[in-house]
């Protein structure tokens, strides 16, 4: 019996190697999993389109601002910033925000969530300027959601509630209606207005972003991503030789696919790659090339916020878009 137990246990460790990461693991609750969550939401509540992950080039400061998210419909756009919190929050006079009783077992503090979110407006709002894209005053607003059903609540010291703030409670109660809370959020710009010129704007505010400056993203199993830095792919010669020719210059996205389940060491996988077309979002289905390499082939990732390089199994990835 001993012998069976110690077999199993054995099975189960290669079965959990070859199938699972321990990164994918820790990411069960991270903070990139909300961003796409809201976006994911967003989109389905409101349609439009939604931008995350922006890196958007600050000309004051030389360096880039990271924007969570652009939710674009027509004739109105938000700028939202997402916080992950648990706990309770007490709210400073000077806008800056204490969270306790979080997971993190420690108060946490963090400057003032509305003003940065005003400030990356502004900042994309002068980007856009620079590519072209004039938008009508007040087109952009701002907001700040709190989707962690962890969160308590808030005590604000010294000031009103923070209109901007969308909390764990309002977030779940909204609805696809034209009143709600955040298909109201923007007095449209363009109200009488002609058809064309909203139409002209929408266009082009949506190229734009689509080709702005963003983190590459990676997809993982169990609807997980992570946001971050892709760097290179690690694993047998023969196997980094195939994808020689998957660049962030050359490849828009490649996609995973598992063409074997068993016979562990020698396991193949699928990787469909669209080259890049920087006059359009992706490639046609036509255009995927084609490339099988083995499962334990690695992915080298650094994620956003991370000083640490993280190796993920093909095997554990579902895709892997490359910012231009």
């Amino acid at each position: 019996m001993w012998v069976e137990i110690f077999c199993g246990l054995i099975i189960f460790k290669l079965l959990k190697w070859f199938f699972y990461d321990d990164d994918v693991l820790d990411l069960e609750s991270s903070d990139f999993n909300a961003l796409f969550s809201v976006a994911n939401r967003l989109e389905k509540l409101y349609g439009g389109k939604v931008y995350v992950g922006l890196r958007i080039p600050d000309a004051d400061s030389g360096s880039r601002q990271n924007i969570d998210m652009v939710h674009v419909n027509k004739g109105e756009a938000v700028v939202i910033s997402v916080k992950n919190i648990s706990g309770f929050v007490s709210v400073n006079s000077d806008g800056s925000w204490v969270c306790e009783g979080g997971s993190k077992h420690k108060a946490e503090r963090f400057p003032d969530p509305v003003a940065e979110t005003k400030k990356q407006a502004s900042i994309l709002e002068s980007y856009l300027e620079q590519r072209g894209v004039a938008l009508p005053e007040g087109y952009f607003s701002c907001k700040v959601v709190l989707p962690n059903p962890k969160f308590w609540g808030f005590l604000v010291l010294g000031g009103p509630f923070p209109s901007e703030v969308i909390t764990y409670d309002e977030w779940v109660k909204l609805k696809p209606e034209p009143k709600s809370m955040f298909s109201g959020w923007i007095k449209s710009a363009f109200r009488g207005g002609k058809k064309e010129m909203q139409e002209s704007i929408h266009q082009k505010l949506n190229f734009t972003l689509s080709t702005a400056p963003m983190w590459d993203r990676l997809e993982l199993k169990g609807n997980k991503y992570v946001l971050g830095e892709f760097l290179d792919f690690k694993g047998k010669q023969e196997d980094i030789n195939a994808l020689k020719n998957i660049r962030r210059s050359k490849v828009s996205r490649l996609i995973i696919q598992k063409t074997s389940m068993f016979g562990l060491a020698h396991s193949k996988l699928q990787v469909l790659y669209s080259p890049r077309d920087y006059r359009s979002e992706g490639a046609s289905g036509s255009e995927w090339k084609e490339v099988t390499v083995r499962s334990s082939t690695e992915v080298l990732f650094q994620p956003d916020n991370s000083t640490e390089v993280r190796k993920f199994k093909l095997s554990s990835v579902v895709s892997l878009t490359l910012s231009a």
